[in-house]
């Protein structure tokens, strides 16, 4: 949760990053790549490998060419002398470990950047490979179609080049050396959009602009396929199904859901009602005429509202507690958290030698700071909050956490040990925050075996930063769904993270902004999580974080826009969330040194949610 790193197996996975070539020798080095190409802008990222064997400060120094710029980096610290860059580590963090990797990445201007130059570290040459992913490429076209396929063409990408890759969505379906693709195995008469990726050993290019294109065979009487499904307006006992018009002559349409049918209109758009809450129902739209019916549309899956919110409120407020002294933020005892914070996450519970087990007692450093603080006044101060109505769970992991679960035993160890902890001081659950890397067969299976031992009011909750949830891929992700019937939330981290793609696809939002939080929030709401399962982290204000931090006003709005659809910035998510769940903070320390501005703004503002 504090300020760290971003290591490069995490931007690895963003970009299909190339591993990292063995050092030939024991030598610093460090990689240029720019991950992302916007037209006005670009970001960039530079990967320090320490060969030595001994720890090493690093000094990177590049040129950048003549009317480019680089505005804002994060976790580095930037100085520039005309058009040459210095970074430097940031002041929290150490010398890199022997062996070890640490990158940092930076926003410049404007976009189409065609590299650094003159890359040095510590004095000497970077090393590494200096390859960009190529540029975006040219609007596609569609240059002819067939019953059953639509051929495309497009503008060549600027840079190192590979090949393309052309998508439908977020799924790949055709693969090019040239800039000419020919997409088969279609359906007749249906209608489709597609976009175009350039990509090389290092990474793929942002995503060309769509192209829509049919395939033919209309003239055969039934319609078309129904184009993409989408629910909207989903309530506790129904929702609504909207769609585009299919192509050749319609009657009606028919929805089924199974091989049963639920209802024929004239329509685009119907309402399904009768359904149960929190509920998963998956339906398809055929479109019909006097000829027949024609193909069924993929299929579409939405789950129904009023699932159980469990020991806490509908929209809530967590809050970090700090088990240690930092030096920066304000020391507080477990009593002293303000009645604003509904859930408190106590940070961090601690590896032991022993895989996956956890330990915890009261920091050294903070009962020092505090004038002593011992276990025993900590588990009374658990107890007083149980008394105020609120819920104490224990966060294990954090930026230097190291806890693995990665075997049958260790996962058996974790929830033996962290139930024990549960028994001792009157925890309530568990937050997995572990920022080195998670297992997510390993740790669902810890996480069930706790459930069994704790019970159905066992809170469990996730601390993802913002690249472990671009992709269901991703093991956060897959462990998210994977344990979604026992998931309270997942509060991912929107910050120390430059920019990222949204839902959409389309864009890369920068962090500090609406568009980022809610753009990001919608890649969890629409590929699998319940909407009461997803929640907004945020830093509590200026030296929570190193980039990211918002006006606690901004996530009001943010939240607003995902509940409602309205009051959103440029994006808009494709449905409102009126269970959206509430706000993280790192930290309620944080929040103290900052007079209480994030809780005593955004926890009234949840209470204005539907």
């Amino acid at each position: 949760m504090k300020l760290r790193a971003i290591l490069v197996a995490l931007a690895t996975l963003f970009l299909s990053l190339a591993a990292l070539p063995a050092q030939a020798a024991a030598s610093v080095t460090a990689t240029f790549t720019k991950t992302q190409d916007w037209g006005s802008g670009f970001e960039g990222r530079v990967t320090v490998t320490n060969g030595t064997s001994s720890p090493v400060n690093w000094s990177v120094q590049f040129d950048l060419p003549s009317g480019f710029s680089i505005p804002s980096a994060w976790d580095a610290t930037m100085t520039r002398n005309g058009q040459r860059y210095t970074f430097t580590p940031p002041s929290w963090a150490g010398a890199l470990a022997a062996g070890a990797s640490q990158s940092f990445g930076f926003n410049g201007t404007p976009g189409t950047f065609p590299g650094i130059s003159n890359c040095t570290v510590n004095g000497a040459a970077c090393g590494g490979s200096d390859v960009q992913v190529p540029g975006k490429p040219g609007t596609p076209t569609v240059t002819g179609a067939t019953d059953g396929s639509i051929s495309l063409s497009w503008g060549a990408a600027t840079g190192t080049v590979t090949g393309y890759r052309v998508y439908e969505g977020g799924t790949q379906v055709a693969q090019a050396t040239g800039t000419t693709a020919t997409i088969s195995n279609l359906t007749t008469c249906s209608s489709h959009t597609y976009t175009v990726k350039a990509y090389n050993a290092t990474g793929e290019s942002a995503a060309s602009d769509a192209v829509s294109g049919s395939t033919t065979g209309c003239s055969s009487g039934v319609p078309g396929k129904v184009g993409t499904v989408t629910a909207g307006q989903i309530g506790d006992t129904g929702l609504t199904l909207n769609w585009p018009a299919a192509t050749g002559t319609v009657t009606g349409y028919r929805i089924r859901t199974g091989g049963t049918m639920v209802a024929t209109v004239t329509g685009t758009s119907h309402a399904i009602t009768g359904l149960t809450a929190c509920t998963a129902y998956t339906y398809t739209v055929t479109a019909y005429n006097s000829v027949g019916e024609g193909p069924a549309s993929d299929p579409v899956t939405a789950t129904t509202t009023g699932c159980p919110t469990g020991p806490l409120p509908k929209h809530f407020l967590t809050g970090y507690w700090h088990n240690f002294d930092n030096k920066a933020a304000k020391l507080l005892k477990l009593s002293a958290v303000p009645d604003e914070y509904d859930l408190i996450a106590v940070a961090f519970g601690e590896a032991t030698s022993t895989a996956g087990e956890v330990s915890f007692s009261v920091g050294a450093d903070l009962a020092a700071g505090l004038g002593g603080y011992t276990d025993a006044q900590f588990k009374a101060d658990v107890q007083s909050l149980h008394n105020r109505g609120k819920k104490v769970i224990l966060s294990v992991g954090g930026e230097k956490g190291r806890i693995q679960v990665g075997s049958a035993a260790a996962a058996t160890k974790f929830a033996d040990s962290v139930y024990a902890l549960m028994q001792s001081y009157g925890f309530d659950g568990v937050d997995i925050d572990l920022e080195n890397g998670l297992n997510a067969t390993y740790m669902a299976q810890a996480l069930r075996s706790l459930r069994t031992k704790a019970g159905a009011g066992l809170i469990i909750t996730m601390a993802p930063q913002t690249i472990d949830m671009q992709s269901t891929g991703m093991e956060y992700f897959k462990l998210a769904l994977n344990i979604k019937d026992i998931l309270t939330v997942v509060h991912t981290q929107y910050y120390n993270s430059g920019s990222m793609l949204g839902c959409d696809q389309s864009a890369a939002y920068s962090q500090g902004t609406v568009n980022f939080m809610t753009a990001l929030a919608c890649i969890q709401l629409e590929n699998g999580l319940r909407p009461d399962q997803v929640a907004l982290g945020l830093p509590a204000g200026p030296g929570a974080a190193g980039g990211g931090v918002v006006s606690p006003s901004l996530v009001n709005q943010a939240l607003t826009c995902l509940a409602t659809r309205t009051n959103c910035g440029t994006f808009v998510p494709p449905r409102a969330y009126p269970e959206i769940r509430g706000a993280m903070t790192w930290s309620i320390n944080w929040d103290a040194s900052n007079n209480w501005n994030f809780s005593k703004t955004v926890k009234p503002h949840l209470a204005t949610l539907p």
